[in-house]
Protein backbone atom coordinates (compact mmCIF):
# COMPACT_ATOMS: atom_id res chain seq x y z
CA UNK A 1 0.00 0.00 0.00
CA UNK A 2 1.57 3.34 -0.93
CA UNK A 3 1.77 6.16 1.37
CA UNK A 4 -0.62 9.02 1.19
CA UNK A 5 1.09 11.98 -1.55
CA UNK A 6 1.29 15.27 -0.47
CA UNK A 7 -0.79 18.14 -1.84
CA UNK A 8 1.38 20.30 -3.50
CA UNK A 9 1.42 24.08 -3.24
CA UNK A 10 -0.24 25.95 -6.11
CA UNK A 11 -2.01 22.71 -7.27
CA UNK A 12 -4.79 22.34 -5.22
CA UNK A 13 -7.07 24.01 -2.42
CA UNK A 14 -10.26 26.45 -1.83
CA UNK A 15 -8.83 29.77 -3.61
CA UNK A 16 -10.71 31.93 -5.91
CA UNK A 17 -11.15 29.73 -9.31
CA UNK A 18 -10.52 30.59 -12.71
CA UNK A 19 -7.16 32.14 -12.10
CA UNK A 20 -6.89 32.46 -8.05
CA UNK A 21 -6.45 35.35 -6.14
CA UNK A 22 -3.59 38.02 -5.73
CA UNK A 23 -0.71 35.38 -4.78
CA UNK A 24 -1.25 32.72 -6.83
CA UNK A 25 -1.21 34.92 -9.94
CA UNK A 26 1.80 36.42 -8.42
CA UNK A 27 3.67 32.75 -8.19
CA UNK A 28 2.64 31.80 -11.78
CA UNK A 29 4.06 34.95 -12.63
CA UNK A 30 7.24 34.32 -11.24
CA UNK A 31 7.42 30.87 -12.17
CA UNK A 32 6.82 31.82 -15.69
CA UNK A 33 9.04 35.01 -16.14
CA UNK A 34 11.91 34.18 -13.56
CA UNK A 35 11.84 30.78 -12.00
CA UNK A 36 11.45 28.37 -15.39
CA UNK A 37 13.76 30.80 -17.21
CA UNK A 38 16.84 30.42 -15.37
CA UNK A 39 15.31 27.72 -12.38
CA UNK A 40 18.47 25.09 -13.34
CA UNK A 41 18.95 22.10 -11.02
CA UNK A 42 21.60 20.53 -9.97
CA UNK A 43 23.11 17.59 -11.71
CA UNK A 44 23.84 15.35 -9.14
CA UNK A 45 21.35 13.25 -9.31
CA UNK A 46 19.87 14.11 -5.69
CA UNK A 47 16.16 13.42 -5.41
CA UNK A 48 14.48 16.75 -3.77
CA UNK A 49 12.50 14.82 -1.12
CA UNK A 50 12.61 14.22 2.42
CA UNK A 51 13.94 11.58 4.40
CA UNK A 52 10.71 9.72 4.41
CA UNK A 53 10.66 10.02 0.77
CA UNK A 54 8.20 12.52 0.40
CA UNK A 55 8.45 15.25 -2.58
CA UNK A 56 9.55 18.42 -1.72
CA UNK A 57 8.11 21.86 -3.44
CA UNK A 58 10.83 24.50 -4.70
CA UNK A 59 8.43 26.99 -2.48
CA UNK A 60 5.99 27.54 -0.60
CA UNK A 61 4.66 31.07 -0.47
CA UNK A 62 1.39 33.13 0.58
CA UNK A 63 -0.68 31.70 -2.41
CA UNK A 64 -0.84 28.34 -0.45
CA UNK A 65 -2.51 30.20 2.53
CA UNK A 66 -4.69 31.85 -0.26
CA UNK A 67 -5.61 28.46 -1.73
CA UNK A 68 -6.30 26.61 1.24
CA UNK A 69 -8.72 29.09 2.81
CA UNK A 70 -5.78 28.58 5.91
CA UNK A 71 -7.08 30.09 9.16
CA UNK A 72 -4.43 31.11 11.30
CA UNK A 73 -6.74 31.03 14.25
CA UNK A 74 -7.73 27.52 13.23
CA UNK A 75 -4.23 25.90 12.42
CA UNK A 76 -2.43 27.90 15.28
CA UNK A 77 -3.95 29.55 17.65
CA UNK A 78 -1.47 30.37 20.68
CA UNK A 79 0.95 28.61 22.86
CA UNK A 80 -1.02 26.67 25.59
CA UNK A 81 -4.22 27.12 24.10
CA UNK A 82 -5.77 24.35 21.51
CA UNK A 83 -4.77 23.28 18.81
CA UNK A 84 -1.66 23.85 20.82
CA UNK A 85 0.60 23.63 17.35
CA UNK A 86 2.61 26.37 18.55
CA UNK A 87 3.34 24.46 21.85
CA UNK A 88 1.55 23.01 25.06
CA UNK A 89 2.82 25.50 27.67
CA UNK A 90 2.03 29.23 27.52
CA UNK A 91 5.86 30.45 27.88
CA UNK A 92 7.44 27.12 26.65
CA UNK A 93 11.10 27.78 26.90
CA UNK A 94 10.87 31.01 28.37
CA UNK A 95 9.39 29.69 31.35
CA UNK A 96 11.11 26.60 31.63
CA UNK A 97 13.60 24.42 29.35
CA UNK A 98 13.29 21.20 28.08
CA UNK A 99 14.55 18.30 30.87
CA UNK A 100 17.93 17.09 29.62
CA UNK A 101 17.51 13.73 30.27
CA UNK A 102 20.70 11.28 28.63
CA UNK A 103 19.63 7.57 28.03
CA UNK A 104 22.48 5.94 30.07
CA UNK A 105 22.73 2.36 31.89
CA UNK A 106 25.85 -0.50 31.18
CA UNK A 107 27.37 -3.18 33.04
CA UNK A 108 26.34 -3.81 36.75
CA UNK A 109 24.32 -1.28 38.99
CA UNK A 110 27.11 0.05 40.70
CA UNK A 111 28.98 1.11 37.65
CA UNK A 112 25.83 2.91 35.71
CA UNK A 113 24.85 4.15 39.45
CA UNK A 114 28.14 6.27 38.98
CA UNK A 115 27.46 7.46 35.29
CA UNK A 116 24.20 9.14 36.73
CA UNK A 117 25.90 10.45 38.96
CA UNK A 118 28.37 12.10 37.07
CA UNK A 119 25.70 13.38 34.39
CA UNK A 120 23.57 15.13 37.28
CA UNK A 121 26.83 16.80 38.52
CA UNK A 122 27.81 17.88 35.10
CA UNK A 123 24.29 19.49 34.38
CA UNK A 124 21.59 16.71 34.16
CA UNK A 125 18.13 17.43 34.98
CA UNK A 126 17.19 14.17 34.65
CA UNK A 127 17.72 10.11 34.50
CA UNK A 128 16.86 7.73 31.70
CA UNK A 129 17.85 3.92 32.42
CA UNK A 130 18.91 1.84 29.43
CA UNK A 131 18.43 -1.56 30.89
CA UNK A 132 20.43 -4.74 28.94
CA UNK A 133 18.78 -7.19 26.75
CA UNK A 134 18.16 -10.24 29.38
CA UNK A 135 16.48 -7.69 31.71
CA UNK A 136 14.57 -6.32 28.62
CA UNK A 137 13.22 -9.81 27.59
CA UNK A 138 12.24 -10.76 31.10
CA UNK A 139 14.89 -12.93 32.14
CA UNK A 140 17.32 -13.24 35.02
CA UNK A 141 21.34 -12.20 34.66
CA UNK A 142 21.86 -16.11 35.29
CA UNK A 143 19.49 -17.34 33.04
CA UNK A 144 21.50 -19.14 30.25
CA UNK A 145 19.80 -17.68 27.66
CA UNK A 146 21.20 -14.61 29.15
CA UNK A 147 24.92 -15.67 28.12
CA UNK A 148 26.99 -13.12 26.66
CA UNK A 149 24.42 -10.35 26.91
CA UNK A 150 24.92 -9.26 31.02
CA UNK A 151 25.27 -5.45 30.77
CA UNK A 152 25.99 -5.24 27.60
CA UNK A 153 23.69 -3.11 25.71
CA UNK A 154 22.44 -1.43 29.64
CA UNK A 155 22.29 -2.25 33.02
CA UNK A 156 21.45 -5.52 34.24
CA UNK A 157 18.48 -5.55 36.92
CA UNK A 158 17.13 -8.76 38.09
CA UNK A 159 15.99 -7.60 41.53
CA UNK A 160 14.54 -4.78 43.63
CA UNK A 161 18.54 -5.37 45.57
CA UNK A 162 20.02 -4.56 42.05
CA UNK A 163 17.23 -1.33 42.07
CA UNK A 164 18.76 -0.01 45.36
CA UNK A 165 22.37 -0.66 44.03
CA UNK A 166 21.40 1.75 41.16
CA UNK A 167 20.15 4.77 43.12
CA UNK A 168 22.26 4.46 45.68
CA UNK A 169 22.93 8.01 46.94
CA UNK A 170 20.21 9.68 44.26
CA UNK A 171 17.08 11.34 45.72
CA UNK A 172 14.59 9.30 44.44
CA UNK A 173 11.97 11.16 45.19
CA UNK A 174 13.58 14.61 44.08
CA UNK A 175 15.23 13.49 40.53
CA UNK A 176 12.33 12.19 37.97
CA UNK A 177 13.60 9.08 36.49
CA UNK A 178 12.44 7.19 32.75
CA UNK A 179 12.85 3.63 32.85
CA UNK A 180 12.71 2.69 28.76
CA UNK A 181 11.31 -0.96 29.56
CA UNK A 182 7.88 -3.13 27.92
CA UNK A 183 7.29 -6.83 28.27
CA UNK A 184 8.46 -6.66 31.90
CA UNK A 185 7.22 -3.31 32.56
CA UNK A 186 5.83 -3.79 35.50
CA UNK A 187 7.41 -5.78 37.61
CA UNK A 188 10.58 -3.01 36.86
CA UNK A 189 8.54 -0.52 38.03
CA UNK A 190 7.37 -2.36 40.91
CA UNK A 191 11.57 -2.81 41.84
CA UNK A 192 11.59 0.82 41.33
CA UNK A 193 8.67 1.22 43.93
CA UNK A 194 9.96 -0.98 46.24
CA UNK A 195 13.54 0.22 46.49
CA UNK A 196 11.68 3.62 47.33
CA UNK A 197 10.26 2.33 50.21
CA UNK A 198 13.35 0.76 51.42
CA UNK A 199 14.84 4.41 51.34
CA UNK A 200 11.54 5.61 53.35
CA UNK A 201 9.95 7.29 49.91
CA UNK A 202 6.57 7.21 49.83
CA UNK A 203 5.00 6.07 46.18
CA UNK A 204 3.68 8.86 45.96
CA UNK A 205 5.94 11.09 45.95
CA UNK A 206 7.89 9.31 43.06
CA UNK A 207 8.08 11.26 39.78
CA UNK A 208 8.98 9.91 36.67
CA UNK A 209 7.95 7.89 33.53
CA UNK A 210 7.85 4.45 32.67
CA UNK A 211 7.77 3.78 28.75
CA UNK A 212 5.61 0.44 28.74
CA UNK A 213 4.75 0.88 25.63
CA UNK A 214 4.18 -3.17 24.57
CA UNK A 215 2.03 -2.28 20.91
CA UNK A 216 5.15 -0.59 19.79
CA UNK A 217 7.52 -3.90 20.72
CA UNK A 218 5.17 -6.07 18.17
CA UNK A 219 4.91 -3.34 15.45
CA UNK A 220 8.69 -2.63 15.52
CA UNK A 221 11.42 -3.60 18.17
CA UNK A 222 10.07 -7.12 19.42
CA UNK A 223 11.13 -7.32 22.59
CA UNK A 224 7.55 -8.51 23.77
CA UNK A 225 7.01 -11.42 26.23
CA UNK A 226 3.19 -11.80 26.27
CA UNK A 227 0.57 -12.14 23.55
CA UNK A 228 -0.83 -8.76 23.00
CA UNK A 229 -4.40 -9.43 24.78
CA UNK A 230 -2.69 -10.04 28.31
CA UNK A 231 0.65 -7.31 27.25
CA UNK A 232 -2.51 -4.53 26.82
CA UNK A 233 -4.13 -5.39 30.13
CA UNK A 234 -1.08 -4.77 31.71
CA UNK A 235 -0.49 -1.70 30.80
CA UNK A 236 -3.79 -0.60 31.83
CA UNK A 237 -2.87 -2.24 35.02
CA UNK A 238 -0.22 0.15 35.73
CA UNK A 239 -2.15 2.92 34.48
CA UNK A 240 -4.84 2.51 36.96
CA UNK A 241 -2.40 1.56 39.74
CA UNK A 242 -0.66 5.29 39.20
CA UNK A 243 -4.52 7.06 38.71
CA UNK A 244 -5.11 5.59 42.10
CA UNK A 245 -1.77 5.76 43.98
CA UNK A 246 1.16 7.85 42.14
CA UNK A 247 -0.14 10.93 41.05
CA UNK A 248 3.15 12.25 39.80
CA UNK A 249 3.77 9.17 37.22
CA UNK A 250 4.00 8.79 33.64
CA UNK A 251 2.96 5.25 33.35
CA UNK A 252 2.91 5.07 29.46
CA UNK A 253 5.21 6.85 27.20
CA UNK A 254 3.62 5.95 23.89
CA UNK A 255 6.84 5.28 21.36
CA UNK A 256 7.39 6.13 18.11
CA UNK A 257 10.76 6.22 17.96
CA UNK A 258 11.05 2.56 17.39
CA UNK A 259 8.90 2.74 14.82
CA UNK A 260 11.02 5.19 13.10
CA UNK A 261 14.20 3.31 13.75
CA UNK A 262 12.73 0.69 12.06
CA UNK A 263 12.77 2.61 8.80
CA UNK A 264 8.94 3.94 9.23
CA UNK A 265 8.53 7.30 7.60
CA UNK A 266 8.00 10.62 9.59
CA UNK A 267 3.86 10.12 8.94
CA UNK A 268 4.27 6.27 9.39
CA UNK A 269 5.76 7.25 13.13
CA UNK A 270 3.27 9.70 13.95
CA UNK A 271 0.07 7.78 13.24
CA UNK A 272 0.98 4.47 14.36
CA UNK A 273 2.34 6.20 17.71
CA UNK A 274 -0.78 7.87 18.04
CA UNK A 275 -3.05 4.92 17.16
CA UNK A 276 -0.86 2.83 20.21
CA UNK A 277 -1.71 5.52 22.73
CA UNK A 278 -5.32 5.89 21.71
CA UNK A 279 -5.63 2.36 21.98
CA UNK A 280 -4.60 2.36 25.68
CA UNK A 281 -6.90 5.36 26.25
CA UNK A 282 -9.95 3.24 25.23
CA UNK A 283 -9.14 -0.06 27.27
CA UNK A 284 -8.28 2.14 30.00
CA UNK A 285 -11.81 3.85 29.79
CA UNK A 286 -13.28 0.21 29.16
CA UNK A 287 -11.89 -0.17 33.00
CA UNK A 288 -14.00 2.29 34.10
CA UNK A 289 -11.65 4.88 34.64
CA UNK A 290 -12.61 8.47 33.25
CA UNK A 291 -10.61 9.96 30.63
CA UNK A 292 -9.16 12.88 32.59
CA UNK A 293 -8.41 10.95 35.82
CA UNK A 294 -5.35 9.37 33.76
CA UNK A 295 -4.92 11.24 30.18
CA UNK A 296 -2.81 14.04 31.82
CA UNK A 297 -0.23 11.72 32.53
CA UNK A 298 0.03 10.04 29.04
CA UNK A 299 3.38 11.03 27.60
CA UNK A 300 4.88 10.42 24.18
CA UNK A 301 8.15 9.60 22.96
CA UNK A 302 9.24 10.89 19.19
CA UNK A 303 12.40 10.04 17.46
CA UNK A 304 13.91 13.39 15.81
CA UNK A 305 15.30 12.73 12.48
CA UNK A 306 18.08 14.26 10.38
CA UNK A 307 15.76 15.97 8.10
CA UNK A 308 15.02 19.47 9.93
CA UNK A 309 12.04 20.82 8.67
CA UNK A 310 10.14 17.42 8.13
CA UNK A 311 10.90 16.75 11.95
CA UNK A 312 9.54 20.25 13.16
CA UNK A 313 6.34 19.62 10.81
CA UNK A 314 5.51 16.00 12.44
CA UNK A 315 5.57 17.59 16.10
CA UNK A 316 3.53 20.42 15.30
CA UNK A 317 1.12 18.38 13.69
CA UNK A 318 0.90 15.49 16.59
CA UNK A 319 0.39 18.50 18.98
CA UNK A 320 -2.83 18.94 16.83
CA UNK A 321 -4.00 15.72 15.92
CA UNK A 322 -3.79 14.88 19.46
CA UNK A 323 -5.74 17.44 21.48
CA UNK A 324 -8.69 17.59 18.49
CA UNK A 325 -9.02 13.58 19.26
CA UNK A 326 -8.74 14.00 23.06
CA UNK A 327 -11.70 16.79 23.37
CA UNK A 328 -13.75 15.61 20.75
CA UNK A 329 -13.50 11.48 20.49
CA UNK A 330 -13.19 10.40 23.84
CA UNK A 331 -14.68 13.31 25.80
CA UNK A 332 -11.78 15.20 27.53
CA UNK A 333 -12.50 17.77 29.85
CA UNK A 334 -9.07 18.55 31.51
CA UNK A 335 -7.28 21.15 29.21
CA UNK A 336 -3.90 18.51 30.66
CA UNK A 337 -5.87 15.34 28.80
CA UNK A 338 -5.59 17.36 25.86
CA UNK A 339 -1.89 18.18 26.01
CA UNK A 340 0.51 16.00 24.27
CA UNK A 341 3.84 15.68 26.07
CA UNK A 342 7.00 14.28 24.52
CA UNK A 343 10.35 12.93 24.81
CA UNK A 344 12.65 13.47 21.95
CA UNK A 345 15.45 11.39 21.11
CA UNK A 346 17.74 12.10 18.31
CA UNK A 347 18.20 9.20 15.45
CA UNK A 348 20.31 6.36 16.01
CA UNK A 349 19.98 5.49 12.64
CA UNK A 350 20.72 8.45 10.91
CA UNK A 351 24.86 8.11 12.78
CA UNK A 352 27.42 6.32 11.12
CA UNK A 353 30.19 4.06 11.97
CA UNK A 354 32.04 5.77 9.10
CA UNK A 355 33.81 9.37 10.25
CA UNK A 356 31.89 9.00 14.01
CA UNK A 357 32.84 12.50 14.68
CA UNK A 358 30.31 13.01 11.76
CA UNK A 359 27.81 12.45 14.28
CA UNK A 360 28.13 15.27 16.76
CA UNK A 361 27.20 17.36 13.71
CA UNK A 362 24.07 15.01 12.86
CA UNK A 363 22.91 15.02 16.70
CA UNK A 364 23.04 18.54 17.04
CA UNK A 365 20.82 19.12 13.85
CA UNK A 366 18.03 16.39 15.45
CA UNK A 367 18.76 18.37 18.92
CA UNK A 368 17.42 22.08 17.34
CA UNK A 369 14.91 20.56 15.47
CA UNK A 370 13.26 18.55 18.78
CA UNK A 371 13.74 22.04 20.38
CA UNK A 372 11.97 24.12 17.65
CA UNK A 373 9.28 21.48 17.59
CA UNK A 374 8.40 22.19 21.06
CA UNK A 375 9.61 18.85 22.86
CA UNK A 376 9.57 18.76 26.47
CA UNK A 377 12.65 16.84 27.45
CA UNK A 378 15.32 15.90 25.06
CA UNK A 379 17.93 13.13 24.86
CA UNK A 380 21.06 13.74 22.13
CA UNK A 381 22.77 10.76 21.10
CA UNK A 382 26.51 10.65 21.30
CA UNK A 383 28.99 10.25 18.22
CA UNK A 384 30.38 6.60 19.07
CA UNK A 385 26.82 4.77 19.57
CA UNK A 386 27.04 2.77 16.23
CA UNK A 387 30.44 1.35 17.74
CA UNK A 388 29.52 1.11 21.44
CA UNK A 389 28.26 2.18 24.58
CA UNK A 390 28.87 6.23 24.64
CA UNK A 391 31.89 6.59 26.30
CA UNK A 392 31.65 9.31 29.50
CA UNK A 393 33.74 12.06 26.99
CA UNK A 394 31.54 10.97 24.23
CA UNK A 395 28.30 11.29 26.08
CA UNK A 396 29.30 14.69 28.01
CA UNK A 397 29.82 16.09 24.29
CA UNK A 398 26.10 15.39 23.66
CA UNK A 399 25.24 17.12 26.96
CA UNK A 400 27.14 19.95 25.92
CA UNK A 401 24.77 19.95 22.57
CA UNK A 402 21.81 20.21 24.43
CA UNK A 403 23.24 22.90 26.70
CA UNK A 404 24.69 25.24 24.06
CA UNK A 405 21.19 25.09 22.34
CA UNK A 406 19.69 26.21 25.58
CA UNK A 407 22.12 29.12 26.65
CA UNK A 408 24.28 30.39 23.60
CA UNK A 409 22.13 29.49 20.71
CA UNK A 410 19.05 32.06 21.33
CA UNK A 411 16.26 29.29 19.88
CA UNK A 412 15.16 29.38 23.56
CA UNK A 413 13.99 32.98 23.59
CA UNK A 414 11.50 33.03 21.59
CA UNK A 415 7.96 30.59 21.40
CA UNK A 416 7.36 28.72 18.26
CA UNK A 417 9.64 30.77 16.16
CA UNK A 418 8.80 29.01 12.93
CA UNK A 419 5.47 29.37 13.16
CA UNK A 420 3.99 30.94 10.06
CA UNK A 421 6.84 30.10 7.81
CA UNK A 422 5.16 28.82 4.61
CA UNK A 423 7.09 26.16 4.38
CA UNK A 424 6.61 25.05 7.91
CA UNK A 425 3.24 25.25 7.71
CA UNK A 426 2.76 23.14 4.35
CA UNK A 427 4.81 20.85 5.83
CA UNK A 428 2.87 20.63 9.40
CA UNK A 429 -0.31 20.07 7.21
CA UNK A 430 0.91 17.82 4.81
CA UNK A 431 2.05 15.22 7.59
CA UNK A 432 -1.10 15.96 9.25
CA UNK A 433 -3.06 14.33 6.23
CA UNK A 434 -1.08 11.67 5.56
CA UNK A 435 -1.06 10.46 9.24
CA UNK A 436 -4.92 11.08 9.39
CA UNK A 437 -5.07 8.97 6.57
CA UNK A 438 -2.81 6.23 7.99
CA UNK A 439 -5.03 6.76 11.08
CA UNK A 440 -8.32 6.12 9.23
CA UNK A 441 -6.98 2.99 7.50
CA UNK A 442 -6.04 1.11 11.20
CA UNK A 443 -9.54 2.32 12.37
CA UNK A 444 -11.09 0.78 9.30
CA UNK A 445 -9.31 -2.64 10.13
CA UNK A 446 -10.54 -2.99 13.53
CA UNK A 447 -7.55 -1.40 15.07
CA UNK A 448 -3.90 -1.68 16.03
CA UNK A 449 -4.14 -5.21 17.44
CA UNK A 450 -5.63 -6.48 13.92
CA UNK A 451 -3.05 -4.42 12.08
CA UNK A 452 -0.36 -6.53 14.45
CA UNK A 453 -1.96 -9.96 13.67
CA UNK A 454 -2.16 -9.26 9.45
CA UNK A 455 1.29 -7.94 9.77
CA UNK A 456 0.21 -4.38 8.23
CA UNK A 457 2.56 -2.59 10.19
CA UNK A 458 5.09 -4.62 9.64
CA UNK A 459 4.83 -4.08 5.63
CA UNK A 460 3.92 -0.50 5.93
CA UNK A 461 7.50 -0.22 7.29
CA UNK A 462 9.28 -2.15 5.80
CA UNK A 463 8.30 -0.75 2.37
CA UNK A 464 9.46 2.26 3.63
CA UNK A 465 12.88 1.19 5.16
CA UNK A 466 13.01 -0.36 1.30
CA UNK A 467 12.53 2.40 -0.98
CA UNK A 468 15.13 4.54 1.60
CA UNK A 469 17.64 2.18 0.63
CA UNK A 470 17.19 1.90 -2.46
CA UNK A 471 17.53 5.67 -2.47
CA UNK A 472 20.75 5.31 -1.18
CA UNK A 473 22.34 2.73 -3.36
CA UNK A 474 20.75 4.55 -6.15
CA UNK A 475 22.47 7.56 -4.64
CA UNK A 476 19.41 10.02 -4.82
CA UNK A 477 20.37 10.55 -1.36
CA UNK A 478 23.50 10.99 0.48
CA UNK A 479 25.15 9.68 3.59
CA UNK A 480 28.18 11.71 4.30
CA UNK A 481 31.35 9.10 4.92
CA UNK A 482 29.07 6.29 3.57
CA UNK A 483 28.21 6.70 0.11
CA UNK A 484 29.85 9.87 -0.51
CA UNK A 485 32.73 11.77 0.57
CA UNK A 486 34.34 8.76 1.93
CA UNK A 487 38.07 8.42 3.52
CA UNK A 488 39.19 4.95 2.40
CA UNK A 489 42.01 5.29 4.53
CA UNK A 490 40.05 6.00 7.70
CA UNK A 491 40.98 4.65 11.18
CA UNK A 492 38.58 4.80 13.75
CA UNK A 493 40.90 6.49 16.89
CA UNK A 494 37.79 7.47 19.48
CA UNK A 495 37.75 5.51 22.68
CA UNK A 496 35.47 2.65 22.82
CA UNK A 497 33.36 1.91 25.73
CA UNK A 498 34.04 -2.62 26.65
CA UNK A 499 31.95 -4.37 28.65
CA UNK A 500 34.41 -7.39 30.23
CA UNK A 501 32.68 -10.81 31.32
CA UNK A 502 33.16 -9.93 35.00
CA UNK A 503 29.95 -8.15 34.86
CA UNK A 504 28.14 -11.26 34.14
CA UNK A 505 30.16 -13.19 36.93
CA UNK A 506 29.54 -10.57 39.55
CA UNK A 507 25.49 -10.12 38.54
CA UNK A 508 25.10 -14.31 38.69
CA UNK A 509 27.22 -14.29 41.97
CA UNK A 510 24.59 -11.44 43.31
CA UNK A 511 21.76 -13.79 42.40
CA UNK A 512 23.03 -16.86 44.18
CA UNK A 513 23.77 -15.29 47.24
CA UNK A 514 19.92 -13.33 47.21
CA UNK A 515 18.44 -16.81 46.70
CA UNK A 516 20.38 -18.16 49.55
CA UNK A 517 19.50 -15.60 52.26
CA UNK A 518 15.72 -15.09 51.46
CA UNK A 519 12.80 -16.12 52.78
CA UNK A 520 11.90 -19.19 51.21
CA UNK A 521 8.26 -19.89 52.52
CA UNK A 522 7.80 -15.73 51.91
CA UNK A 523 8.75 -16.36 48.36
CA UNK A 524 6.53 -19.23 47.90
CA UNK A 525 3.65 -17.06 48.87
CA UNK A 526 4.32 -13.93 46.89
CA UNK A 527 4.78 -15.92 43.93
CA UNK A 528 1.46 -18.00 44.58
CA UNK A 529 -0.34 -14.68 45.26
CA UNK A 530 1.15 -13.01 42.20
CA UNK A 531 -0.76 -16.26 39.93
CA UNK A 532 -3.83 -16.36 41.37
CA UNK A 533 -4.26 -12.53 40.27
CA UNK A 534 -3.41 -13.22 36.95
CA UNK A 535 -5.69 -15.87 36.66
CA UNK A 536 -8.51 -14.05 38.05
CA UNK A 537 -7.51 -10.92 35.87
CA UNK A 538 -6.81 -8.57 38.96
CA UNK A 539 -4.58 -5.52 38.75
CA UNK A 540 -1.57 -6.90 39.36
CA UNK A 541 1.03 -3.90 40.80
CA UNK A 542 0.16 -4.84 44.20
CA UNK A 543 1.13 -8.45 43.94
CA UNK A 544 4.21 -7.43 42.11
CA UNK A 545 5.41 -5.09 44.40
CA UNK A 546 4.72 -7.90 47.53
CA UNK A 547 7.02 -9.68 45.05
CA UNK A 548 9.98 -7.04 44.60
CA UNK A 549 9.98 -6.61 48.83
CA UNK A 550 9.89 -10.37 49.20
CA UNK A 551 13.32 -10.51 46.56
CA UNK A 552 11.30 -12.55 44.24
CA UNK A 553 13.63 -11.93 41.25
CA UNK A 554 12.36 -10.67 37.63
CA UNK A 555 12.52 -14.22 36.27
CA UNK A 556 10.82 -15.48 38.48
CA UNK A 557 7.66 -13.58 38.23
CA UNK A 558 7.91 -13.41 34.53
CA UNK A 559 7.75 -17.12 34.46
CA UNK A 560 4.37 -17.17 36.40
CA UNK A 561 3.07 -14.67 34.75
CA UNK A 562 3.63 -16.81 31.36
CA UNK A 563 2.17 -19.64 33.13
CA UNK A 564 -1.15 -18.02 33.26
CA UNK A 565 -0.78 -15.71 29.99
CA UNK A 566 1.39 -17.25 27.48
CA UNK A 567 3.89 -16.29 25.64
CA UNK A 568 3.65 -14.83 22.14
CA UNK A 569 5.87 -15.99 18.91
CA UNK A 570 5.00 -14.04 15.71
CA UNK A 571 3.82 -14.71 12.22
CA UNK A 572 6.53 -14.33 9.25
CA UNK A 573 5.04 -11.56 7.19
CA UNK A 574 6.36 -10.98 3.78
Amino acid sequence: MSKPSPEKPGKTGKGKANGGGRWTRERRRWEEEVYNPQGRLREDGIAFTTVSSAEVPHIVGPEYFEQSGWDPGEKLGWPGEPPYTRGIHPTMYRGRLWTMRQFAGFGTPEETNQRYRYLLENGQTGLSVAFDLPTLMGRDADDPLSVGEVGKCGVAISSREDMEVLFDSIPMDQVTTSMTINGPAAIIWAFFIAAAERKGIARSKLGGTLQNDILKEFIAQKEFIFPPAPSVKLVVDTIEFATNEMPLWNTVSVSGYHIREAGSTAAQELAFTLMDGFTYTEETIKRGLDVDSFAPRISHFFNSHIDFFEEIGKFRAARRIYAKRMRERYGAKNPRSWLLRFHTQTAGCSLTAQQPENNIVRTAIEALAGVLGGTQSLHTNSMDETLALPSEKAVTIALRTQQILAYESGVANAMDPLGGSYFVEWTTDRIEREALEYIRRIEDMGGVVAGIESGYFQKEIARAAYRHQQELDRGQRVIVGVNRFVDPGEKIEIPLLKIGREVEEKQRRRLRELRERRDKEKVKQSLAALKRACEEEENVMPFLIDCAHADVTLGEMVHVMEEVYGTYVETAHF
